[in-house]
C-alpha cells in the first residue's frame, strides 16, 4: 500500500472510531489504526486528528467529571433543602399546636372569669337588695322615730302637774315612768326649788 493511501484509511478510520466510540474515560490513542509496516519501522506518526480527538476525549471527560460533580452538589442541596422543609413542617405542626393549646387555655381561663363575674356580680346584687331592705327598714325606723318625737314634743307641751298629780308619779320607779311623766317631774322639781 501506498503512504497516501494508508493517511486516507486512517482519517476514515478516526473519524468513524469518533462517531460510534462511547464516551469513555480513553485517553490513549488506539493502536489498531497504525499500520502494521509502520509498526515494524518502529516510528509512529501522530497526525492532527489524533491530537484532536485526544483533546476532545480529554475534554468530554473534564466535563463529565464536572457534570457528576454537579449531580453531586444539586442531590446534597436537594437533601439539604428537603431536611429544611421538614423541620420547617415540624416547627408549624408544633406552632399550630401550641396555638390550639393556648386558644384552649384561653378559652378555659375565658370561661372560668365570666363564671366568676356572674357569680359576683350576683353577690353583689344579693348585698345591694341586703342594702335596700336594710335602707327601707331604717327609713320606716327613722319614720316612726320621727313621730314619736312629735308625740313627745307634743306631750311635752304641757308639763305643769298638780301636786296630788306629782306625788302620785313621785311614788312610782323612774323606769315606769313614760318620758313625758318622768320630764313633767322633773320640770316640777325644778320649778318648786
Amino acid at each position: 500500500m501506498s503512504h497516501k493511501s494508508l493517511k486516507e484509511i486512517r482519517k476514515v478510520n478516526i473519524s468513524s472510531s469518533l462517531e460510534s466510540e462511547d464516551l469513555s474515560l480513553e485517553t490513549t490513542i488506539p493502536t489498531d489504526e497504525v499500520s502494521s509496516s509502520e509498526e515494524r519501522e518502529g516510528t509512529v506518526k501522530i497526525t492532527k486528528e489524533m491530537i484532536e480527538r485526544k483533546e476532545l476525549l480529554h475534554n468530554l471527560q473534564r466535563l463529565k467529571i464536572e457534570l457528576s460533580q454537579k449531580n453531586l452538589l444539586i442531590s446534597n442541596l436537594k437533601v439539604e433543602y428537603l431536611t429544611k422543609i421538614e423541620e420547617l413542617e415540624e416547627k408549624l405542626n408544633d406552632a399550630t399546636h401550641q396555638k390550639q393549646l393556648l386558644s384552649l387555655r384561653l378559652d378555659s381561663q375565658l370561661a372560668l372569669q365570666q363564671d366568676e363575674a356572674r357569680k359576683h356580680q350576683a353577690l353583689m346584687k344579693q348585698e345591694m337588695e341586703t342594702v335596700l331592705l336594710r335602707q327601707k327598714e331604717l327609713e320606716e325606723m327613722n319614720h316612726q322615730l320621727r313621730e314619736r318625737a312629735g308625740d313627745i314634743r307634743r306631750s311635752l307641751r304641757d308639763l305643769e302637774l298638780t301636786d296630788d298629780c306629782y306625788e302620785k308619779l313621785k311614788s312610782l320607779p323612774e323606769d315606769q315612768l313614760s318620758i313625758p311623766e318622768y320630764v313633767s317631774v322633773k320640770f316640777h322639781e325644778l320649778i318648786d326649788r
